[in-house]
């Protein structure tokens, strides 16, 4: 008898900590993953830890009482959820591991496995139908959790997860369709579609080294010197960064698109050896094969035990998937207020120039045929585009004004140090030399005819050369992902050579712009930076030399300096 009033007062207590939690937990979720707002995420990880401790000490009674594995898995999962925003508004690496451990956790236990639902008749008919209706919210949440478990083993570069996951997913679509015939699954089938194209694009070159920076491979010794000069002056650091992406049917899944998941890695540190061995451990330690045993083997806090000392903190970045133009601006606002006089704000748009396909496929063939007319890329005329391609389009379909990002749009943030890049066919009209001087990125004005380029299925080509110029050089070039091993890595060497000897003339020149010297000390800017001349060279092989947009207002030596090989 004390037995069970035991158990049933600590599955009341274990309800009880769970609304509380779910209530903090919907507070933090609401928040943008910038500005302020840590507090109530930091509200949410302690309920939830109060919420896990009590399920560790009182496993028994709880199981006694009816606590339901699925129940443990969903807070296992808002765990995990409350990990990845705090990798998202801190950009922690570690924070991602955590995720990753809990996900993988929830995974290999089977938390979510429901049994297949009840057929039942006559009088036991009421209590089936509730048994079905319950599984069908567990194989929703099912589901979602293995979409989330996808998005995190991507960021983590876990291929052989993400393949596994990808197979789960397919297969449990198909299961719940024949499990619950009556309930339509097209969201889910949209999904896969969805992921299909995601892992096509970005698994091509599946040999390719991470996106991420890597001093082995993305500093060079020989240059360090001449890079150290400019430290005698103000130096500026990359520690924020505004990511976004608006493009009729993008290459996406869930809300990340595929451009801004290269741009985000693309503005993080490579672990070092030792935190990826801990990462490893913490991982197959976080993995139980036993269905029965305790999850309180999953430590809480175990994302505190993996730092990397060796590196510097990843710039925060703030993603935003599809806003509208009010709402990037609001959130450009928001953060430059906050921004340290030390710091730079990056700002990377990839968007169409185009309320729909058709014009662009105009405006695309139209390019295309002119390719080789150094008339159609003037880049003496800044304001000589017409008010169609004058603006970025953020929008899903139609005309007019409340979608279009007019670089007018952007002046006041000028006042603050500013490096913009825009992958757009209308990346020219941000050439205009108004505000105070920013450092400007732009992209190709006419879209490649090479095979394989096409940027709906590939993402953005410039982005591409950005953030993985060897892969992006093969896709150009129309070479599939069977090129031989070592060719490839031939072909990687010199493309470091190249990019060693850009840097050293670029950081050698004596007439560099001071502004230029300020942020070419921060490996992130100077790698982009280096990578333009990859386009650059890369457009000239294929007999497109004048393909590329590069204008630096206020700048002129710049120009000058990249223009040396």
């Amino acid at each position: 008898m004390a037995d069970g009033e035991a158990a049933t007062g600590a599955y009341r207590e274990f309800k009880a900590l769970v609304e509380a939690a779910d209530r903090k937990f919907a507070r933090a979720r609401d928040l943008p993953l910038y500005g302020g707002g840590d507090h109530h995420s930091r509200k949410a990880f302690k309920a939830y830890t109060r919420l896990w401790r009590l399920q560790q000490e009182r496993r028994r009674d709880l199981v006694a009482a009816g606590l339901r594995r699925w129940e443990i898995g969903e807070v296992a999962s808002r765990i995990g959820q409350l990990y990845y925003a705090r990798y998202l508004r801190t950009a922690e690496p570690r924070s991602l591991v955590g995720a990753y451990v809990f996900y993988e956790a929830i995974y290999s236990r089977g938390y979510f496995a429901a049994p297949a639902p009840a057929h039942a008749s006559g009088s036991g008919s009421g209590s089936a139908g509730v048994g079905k209706h319950q599984g069908l919210l567990i194989r929703y949440k099912e589901l979602r959790f293995i979409a989330r478990f996808l998005v995190v083993a991507m960021l983590m570069r876990r291929a052989e997860a993400v393949d596994h996951l990808a197979g789960r997913l397919r297969s449990l679509v198909q299961e719940s369709k024949s499990a619950y015939p009556k309930t339509n699954f097209k969201e889910w089938k949209q999904v896969l579609q969805e992921l299909e194209r995601f892992l096509k694009a970005d698994g091509a070159y599946k040999g390719s080294r991470s996106l991420r920076y890597d001093n082995l491979f993305d500093s060079y010794a020989s240059n360090l010197a001449s890079i150290a000069r400019f430290h005698s002056k103000r130096v500026l650091k990359l520690k924020e960064a505004v990511l976004t992406s608006y493009r009729r049917n993008e290459v996406k899944f869930t809300e990340l698109t595929l451009d801004t998941f290269r741009m985000l890695q693309c503005l993080e540190w490579e672990p070092t050896g030792s935190y990826q061995i801990a990462v490893k451990e913490l991982t197959e330690n976080g993995t139980m094969s036993d269905q029965s045993g305790p999850s309180g083997l999953i430590d809480i806090h175990l994302s505190t035990e993996i730092s990397d000392g060796n590196l510097p903190s990843n710039p925060q970045k703030a993603i935003i998937y599809h806003p509208t133009v009010s709402h990037l601006i609001a959130v450009l606002a928001t953060i430059c207020e906050e921004l340290s006089q030390d710091s730079i704000l990056l700002i990377y748009i990839s968007a169409s120039g185009f309320p729909d396909q058709n014009a662009f496929q105009k405006y695309a063939s139209s390019s295309s045929s002119n390719a080789r007319s150094a008339s159609a890329f003037s880049t003496d005329k800044p304001n000589s585009h017409t008010g169609s391609d004058s603006h970025l389009w953020l929008g899903p379909r139609g005309n007019g004004g409340p979608n279009n990002l007019y670089p007018e749009d952007l002046i006041p943030f000028t006042r603050y140090p500013l490096f913009l890049v825009i992958d757009s066919e209308n990346s020219h009209a941000f050439k205009a030399e108004k505000g105070e001087p920013a450092a400007l990125l732009l992209s190709p004005r006419i879209a490649s005819a090479m095979p394989g380029a096409e940027s709906v299925c590939n993402g953005g080509q410039f982005t591409y050369f950005l953030t993985a110029p060897m892969q992006a050089f093969c896709q150009l070039a129309g070479i599939t992902s069977d090129i031989d091993v070592d060719t490839y890595a031939n072909a990687e060497n010199i493309l470091f050579s190249a990019l060693e000897q850009y840097e050293e003339t670029l950081c050698t020149s004596v007439g560099l712009n001071i502004v230029w010297g300020q942020i070419l000390p921060d490996p992130f800017l100077r790698r982009l930076i280096l990578r333009l001349f990859s386009v650059e060279q890369s457009s000239s092989i294929f007999i497109l030399r004048n393909m590329v947009n590069i204008y630096q207002p206020a700048y002129p030596v710049f120009r000058v300096c990249l223009s040396k090989r």
